[in-house]
């Protein structure tokens, strides 16, 4: 197995991407709700990148496929956190669907991944 194979996969890249955005939208929130709002929030898009890179580093298929779903459960939860921001104006409808987009094209390449890695097992 390659050591540090994460940093080729460009599911990896999408996330580091995503996390940019996540990054931006943060410092743009009032101050009042920067920590705790901002803070979850760039905690759940911080941890699907984290998933990824922890998962390449295990010995089996099977530990890997089990960090791509955390990495899946806090892409969800990032989601979650953008639309909550929007619904209460902290994020427009634009920057809603640009970020939406992106988590959707994650949420792809890594239900992808792990139907390879099923299948490789099978």
């Amino acid at each position: 197995m390659k050591k540090f194979r994460f940093l080729e996969w460009q599911v990896y890249k999408d996330c580091r991407e995503l996390f940019s955005l996540i990054l931006k939208l943060v410092r743009k929130l009032p101050k009042e709700y920067r920590f705790e709002l901002g803070s979850q929030l760039i905690r759940s898009a911080f941890s699907v990148i984290l998933n990824i890179a922890e998962g390449s580093g295990k010995n089996s298929d099977k530990e890997l496929n089990r960090y791509l779903d955390i990495s899946l459960g806090s892409l969800h939860e990032t989601l979650a956190a953008v639309d909550v921001l929007k619904n209460n104006k902290f994020v427009t409808e634009q920057e809603f669907n640009e970020i939406f987009v992106r988590i959707d094209n994650i949420a792809d390449q890594l239900g992808g991944f792990k139907k390879k890695l099923k299948s490789t097992n099978n």
